[in-house]
């Protein structure tokens, strides 16, 4: 019982430490869009973070990829 408590207590802080950690790399990528900054390396790198406990940033960085895919091919073009 407390074995099972204790798993999900850590469960719990990995999520939230993760959330805060991606949560802060990605709000502070979405500052660099505005701001002088690699904005276009420190976003995804915020959505892989995120992506690693929560499935809509890995959905969020899938669509980033093939959108940029879509901007690679146009551009070779």
């Amino acid at each position: 019982m407390v074995h099972r408590t204790l798993a999900g207590s850590a469960r719990t802080l990995r999520r939230f430490l993760i959330l805060v950690l991606g949560g802060s790399v990605l709000l502070l990528g979405a500052a660099m869009i505005v701001l002088p900054g690699p904005a276009l390396v420190v976003v995804p790198a915020g959505l892989m973070i995120l992506g690693f406990e929560f499935a809509w940033a890995r959905r969020w960085l899938r669509a980033l990829r093939e959108r940029l895919d879509g901007v690679r091919a146009a551009w070779v073009r």
